[in-house]
């Protein structure tokens, strides 16, 4: 069917999405022209009503695209979170879900071809059997059980023939995107994010770049006493095929049904996982979404996908820690210069110290606060609503920072960690948490104390 055909010309896609993002300049221009006689309610209201159509253009534009942009609209699709207000979400999340569900039809046969050319052998020769059906669908291929000739149980992910073209064409229409997501967030840096986005996502094209990642994580974590990063056969991983080491374990729908103590030790333990090797080991996977990890029986959590992947300079770490300690101990002035100084405020006259210091704790309270904190998709609504929407306190903040695209990805992951983490209204003192790597504090959590025995052990042995 054409529908299930990989699409990779950029023409007809380019004027599509050209048409939507004029429009809805348009329709923006006329909303603030209107609101100059509207009342300070109607205007609101018309605001939402904008906000909602940019949104759903946002969500056409990304559906006729097959390629990287249908894999951020899968991202988006399993938040609780958005930026459009309440009455309206739900309406919104299920046209995302679909996209989620919109990976392509590819018969089998198509699939062994990409296997055979990158292995360069028959199937038979390489796995000893090997699963027609797939067990997964990814944004951009599809992984299938299979066992080695010595008898080990694999993955094997598979990316969709053609699919590299594909999103490439995606990548050249992302600064029309990005026009639209400017109608909702006016402050940001779209061109420099658009490249920030582009050189991630081409990364993400190549499993070999994967397979590295993967292995550097599994490294880190071997022996951990409840994070699992499963290893990767080297030699039977390409730049279209990466095979792993086959893990088992329950997904993110049937864990939301467990007892809430369960999924508060869940919580925490993807709370150390991503927060943690940002903070750690400067290297971290941009790809929170409830997808990519499964709790096993012996009560550790495999973490999957590591395509969406990021490392950082150890001074860019050091200025978000500096950052986190300066809201932590409520010092305005002292994180007016730090961010000022980092590049994150261009025009750092023009924005008060104190405006500062309240727009970016209403974004972090959540882990520089030190409570119990319960988080929930209300919460985590409103923390992306004040940091980063026009209808945040702070918009008039917001205009004159910048999010320096080197940091892009970390607060990506750090907003869908949360997200993560509200779907499993997951309890805890994340702060103290924190503390761990923000002020190298000792554990207060048993499994903080498990953690820092596994740290202390490695140093040990190095």
């Amino acid at each position: 069917m054409p529908s299930d055909r990989m699409p990779t010309s950029r023409v007809g896609r380019t004027a599509r999405i050209g048409r939507l993002a004029a429009g809805q300049a348009v329709r923006q221009a006329a909303t603030h022209a209107a609101n100059v006689a509207r009342s300070r309610e109607g205007a609101q209201v018309a605001l939402e009503k904008r906000h909602v159509e940019a949104a759903e253009q946002i969500v056409t534009a990304l559906g006729s695209m097959k390629g990287a942009a249908m894999k951020l609209g899968q991202v988006m699709s399993f938040l609780d979170v958005g930026l459009v207000p309440e009455e309206y979400r739900e309406e919104f999340q299920a046209k995302l879900a679909k996209l989620r569900d919109a990976a392509p039809k590819v018969a089998f046969k198509d699939m062994r071809k990409v296997i055979e050319e990158e292995l360069d052998d028959p199937l038979e020769e390489v796995f000893a059997s090997f699963q027609e059906e797939p067990i997964a669908a990814a944004s951009i291929g599809q992984v299938y059980r299979a066992r080695l000739h010595d008898g080990r149980e694999v993955a094997v992910k598979v990316q969709y023939p053609g699919v590299a073209a594909a999103v490439r064409a995606d990548m050249a229409n992302l600064g029309l995107i990005m026009r639209l997501i400017k109608r909702l967030a006016p402050g940001i840096d779209a061109k420099g994010v658009a490249e920030e986005i582009r050189l991630r996502i081409d990364e993400e094209l190549d499993y070999e770049l994967e397979a590295q990642n993967q292995r550097s994580l599994a490294r880190i974590f071997r022996g951990h006493p409840f994070i699992v990063v499963p290893d990767v056969v080297t030699r039977l991983s390409r730049e279209r095929v990466i095979v792993m080491e086959f893990v088992e374990g329950t997904g993110f729908e049937a864990l939301k049904e467990r007892p809430q103590a369960e999924l508060d030790r869940l919580g925490e333990i993807v709370f150390r996982f991503f927060m943690g090797c940002l903070y750690r080991h400067h290297q971290f996977s941009g790809d929170p979404h409830p997808g990519n990890f499964l709790l096993q029986d012996d009560g550790r959590v495999a973490f999957l996908d590591f395509g969406l992947f990021k490392r950082m300079a150890p001074e860019e770490v050091e200025t978000e820690l500096a950052c986190q300690r300066a809201v932590t101990e409520g010092d305005a002035v002292k994180l007016h210069e730090l961010l000022g100084a980092a590049g994150f405020l261009p025009h750092p006259e023009k924005v008060d110290p104190d405006a500062v210091m309240s727009y970016v704790s209403d974004s972090i309270w959540w882990y520089t606060v030190d409570e119990e904190v319960t988080l929930t998709p209300e919460i985590a609504t409103h923390i992306v609503i004040e940091s980063s929407d026009m209808r945040s306190s702070h918009f008039r903040e917001m205009r004159h920072q910048d999010i320096r695209p080197e940091h892009l990805f970390g607060r990506r992951m750090e907003m869908l960690t949360l997200a993560v983490l509200s779907q499993l209204r997951a309890s805890g003192n994340w702060h103290r948490i924190a503390r761990e790597w923000m002020y190298g504090d000792g554990p207060e959590t048993e499994l903080g104390r498990e953690e820092a025995e596994f740290y202390g052990a490695g140093a040990a042995a190095r």
